[in-house]
């Protein structure tokens, strides 16, 4: 799947949320071309990955993420950008993302209905019909509002497909302990776009601790980290977690519905 590569930082409306994204998550890989050629992938990594996709495969999980991104400036120097981020996850359509950072606060609410993105810090949301499952409301969120929703890979309904999608090569390169916990430590490429390396725990869920990503094919080589935390697989979510109920104050602002451009506040 690997929806999003795109280093940008998006508004999700224009004039609504201005300067708010959802960069606490970032795209693991590229998207693969037509025909991805055959990837070379060490017995150890396909699979550690084969463990995470099962885990991730859970009808219901969350973890936090806390990262920093590289995106360029009016100048066109390197700048960096940090978020934290809460995600709920329950399959198959529901999906609440929380994030905090150096551009404030934005929340993402999924119920299998409707997708509602709110600016908490510009006290104001915006709301679109989707329908299916949480694969199909990331296409279309991208489409529509072009969001940018790092980490994605991890909460599609084939984890270890998505990351390796348009992988050409990798393998273990180490051991890490973080938090911890000891980890595998894997090398991939995706030629010619991207290095990604992926520490996974050392054991049968193999659950994703740090992400790091270099993008090799953009100026400067901007990269993306991101460290994953307080993964929570007993969580039982309600549906009421996946509904939005606007607070005092806060108002709508509808989108356009022209796909494929960052949507405009009217």
């Amino acid at each position: 799947m690997n929806l999003l590569i795109k280093l940008r930082y998006t508004g999700i409306a224009a004039g609504l949320l201005a300067s708010t994204t959802f960069g606490a998550m970032s795209a693991m890989v590229a998207p693969a071309q037509a025909a991805d050629p055959p990837a070379v992938i060490s017995d150890e990594a396909s699979a550690a990955l084969g463990r995470m996709g099962k885990t991730l495969m859970a009808p219901q999980f969350s973890f936090r993420s806390r990262s920093m991104r590289a995106y360029a400036g009016p100048n066109g120097e390197l700048l960096h950008i940090v978020h934290a981020t809460k995600t709920v996850v329950r399959r198959p359509d529901r999906l609440l993302v929380e994030v905090t950072g150096d551009d404030g606060s934005t929340k993402m609410i999924y119920d299998g209905k409707t997708l509602v993105v709110y600016g908490v810090t510009q006290k104001q949301y915006a709301s679109i019909p989707v329908s299916g499952n949480i694969d199909a409301m990331l296409n279309v969120a991208e489409t529509r509002l072009e969001a940018d929703f790092p980490l994605a890979d991890l909460l599609t309904d084939n984890p270890q497909k998505s990351v390796l999608s348009g992988i050409t090569s990798g393998g273990q390169v180490g051991m890490a302990t973080i938090d911890g916990v000891p980890c595998r430590h894997f090398f991939f490429v995706q030629s010619p776009d991207l290095d990604l390396e992926l520490w996974l725990e050392d054991n049968e869920q193999s659950l994703p601790r740090r992400v790091f990503v270099t993008y090799r094919s953009l100026p400067g080589h901007p990269t993306f980290l991101a460290e994953l935390s307080d993964w929570d697989l007993a969580i039982h979510p309600a549906d009421a977690d996946f509904v939005f109920q606007p607070p005092a104050g806060v108002t709508k602002v509808e989108l356009t519905a022209k796909a494929g451009a960052i949507p405009a506040a009217k």
